[in-house]
């Protein structure tokens, strides 16, 4: 059955509608769970840290646990719920830009747009944790910011360079780049953090005898913990700055 104008019409604004209440939704869910994520983020690296330094040895075993394995639980969730809701948002962009570009007549690489952000940022992921369980720049903080720093632009320029042909929005490149930094900082979460965590809390919670010392194995946890949290910190002032500018800067010359 044939539809008349009008009903096609009627359709495609109901359609419209639908995904204008879809996105909105995401986005509140998306911004609430990444204010959750990286507020426990500032909070564990700017005060927590010097706090528990701060306490003396019996002090710190008592409260150690009871605080952070709370914290943790909605730290590590926080993160996978922003960055899976910030994706599927990023991939409607995606859908839109294509459909946009069809209109015109352009031939879309919608294929190479996703493909080419999971792979370049699942292996700086690969990197970082690599770099960060062999240990040796782990106590160098200037010559780690280096590598890391080297190694986020590359990856940027490299997806930059994949998906800048013409058909790409504004949005869907920012969020491209300071999406591919929130699955790297929640892979940091999952692959390093969280692991050396469970350790430490294991052992906290073994309650051992105050007079002794701290393992070596537990001290080279905590310094990879405090390191990896510290990194996911400063990523995530360029990951909210190309966030910010996704909707709010015309940062490439896109469409």
């Amino acid at each position: 059955m044939m539809q008349t104008p009008a009903a096609a019409l009627a359709f495609l604004a109901i359609s419209a509608n639908a995904s204008a209440k879809l996105q909105i939704g995401l986005r509140f869910v998306h911004i609430l769970a990444g204010i959750l994520w990286v507020g426990l983020l500032y909070f564990f690296t700017l005060v927590n840290l010097r706090f528990l330094r701060e306490l003396d040895v019996p002090t710190r075993l008592r409260i150690y646990a009871r605080l952070m394995r709370p914290a943790l639980w909605w730290f590590r969730w926080a993160s996978v719920v922003t960055v899976l809701v910030g994706i599927w948002y990023w991939m409607i962009i995606v859908g839109e830009d294509k459909a946009s570009a069809l209109a015109i007549g352009v031939t879309p690489h919608t294929g190479r747009a996703i493909g080419s952000f999971f792979a370049i940022w699942t292996m700086v992921s690969f990197v970082m944790i690599g770099v960060f369980m062999m240990g040796k720049l782990n106590g160098k903080g200037p010559l780690l910011a280096i590598v890391f720093a080297v190694l986020v632009a590359a990856a940027a320029w490299l997806y930059l360079s994949l998906n800048s042909t013409g058909w790409e929005s504004n949005r869907q490149l920012c969020i491209g780049i300071g999406g591919g930094l929130g699955w790297v900082m929640m892979n940091n979460v999952w692959g390093v953090l969280w692991r050396a965590q469970k350790r430490i809390l294991r052992w906290m919670e073994s309650a051992p005898n105050p007079a002794d010392a701290v393992p070596p194995e537990i001290q080279k946890l905590m310094l990879l913990s405090a390191v990896t949290a510290r990194t996911n910190f400063w990523l995530t002032f360029p990951m909210l700055f190309f966030m910010v500018c996704a909707s709010h800067y015309v940062l490439f010359l896109a469409r």
